[in-house]
């Protein structure tokens, strides 16, 4: 959840006029940074003093009818870290470039209509890509098996969903697990889109451990299950992870519900703060994040992680 900055040196040479020159060049480019994180552009992110720690969270924001929406500025933002509010140093918003997991369950509960639909989901949401972003595909069973391995080449990751037969029984909790612990070494946005039944029979792993990995994970979490009912740690997952989950139940929600996973992942806003109660090396402690709207802005609604694991 958190990146360091690195220290950043100015090495002082030749005269008084070359240093002073050197200062006016600085800060000429962080006005101009300034002045582009107001405007919401994705320009060249803030530079912190020397050891400083930067949180960045992702969030989206919806209107009264679940309408993405665009325009906001810094100013429109609070966020709070353990009830204290931070000071938001960094802003972007626009299309990040994004590493996701595609968890497809392919176990005997899914055989019949309730595969070939996963398949088909699978296939549309890597169509849903931008040419930059980076996806992988991970077959659940009784074992997390990726079958295409994490790059922008759509077309083979397509053809290994095509060739998903049913096997086995479901290890869910262990797949998001392995999944999450793959996208761990990845930098920047990371999301991780499952499709299942939502029947989880062979796991090792607990839903609470499922649920604490995630809390120290930066992937946001979209589960898609297929089928009339679902466990209720998919949602939780998705709510404190700042995602969204969906029920589907036909193919006639499928484009629908995919389009909107896509193009929230393609829009969000990048929000980045320097904690005011610093992290000390070494601590494991829980860190709760709360994201919301300054001044008047009725029926919008934010979504964000509910906080970071600090290590």
């Amino acid at each position: 959840m958190r990146r360091l900055i690195g220290a950043v040196t100015l090495a002082l040479c030749g005269s008084v006029a070359a240093a002073a020159a050197a200062q006016q060049q600085e800060q000429r480019q962080q006005q101009e940074q300034r002045q582009q994180a107001d405007q919401g552009q994705e320009g060249p992110l803030a530079t912190f003093s020397s050891q400083a720690q930067l949180v960045e969270v992702y969030a989206t924001v919806t209107d009264d009818k679940g309408e993405l929406v665009t325009g906001l500025r810094r100013n429109d933002f609070q966020v709070s870290e353990n009830n204290q509010l931070q000071n938001v140093e960094q802003f972007a918003f626009g299309e990040f470039p994004l590493t996701v997991a595609l968890g497809v369950d392919r176990s005997w509960s899914m055989a019949g209509k309730p595969l070939e639909l996963a398949k088909q989901a699978s296939k549309s949401f890597l169509n849903q890509l931008k040419t930059g972003d980076r996806s992988m595909v991970v077959a659940i069973s009784s074992t997390a098996d990726v079958i295409a391995p994490l790059s922008a080449d759509r077309f083979n990751q397509a053809r290994a969903i095509s060739a998903l037969d049913p096997w086995s029984t479901t290890a869910l909790r262990d797949a998001i697990i392995a999944s999450l612990d793959r996208l761990e070494r990845e930098p920047g946005r990371q999301a991780l889109v499952l499709f299942s039944d939502g029947n989880d029979r062979y796991s090792a792993a607990t839903e609470a451990e499922v649920i604490a990995r995630a809390r120290g994970s930066n992937a946001l979490i979209y589960p898609i299950t297929i089928g009339k009912e679902r466990p209720s740690f998919l949602p939780e997952l998705a709510v404190l992870t700042g995602g969204r989950t969906f029920i589907l139940k036909d193919a006639t929600e499928l484009e629908k519900t995919l389009s909107t996973i896509a193009r929230e992942l393609r829009y969000q806003y990048l929000l980045g703060y320097a904690p005011s109660d610093p992290i000390q090396e070494g601590t494991h402690e829980w860190r709760s994040i709360r994201v919301t709207l300054t001044g008047n802005h009725p029926g919008l609604r934010v979504r964000a992680r509910d906080g970071y694991t600090t290590d």
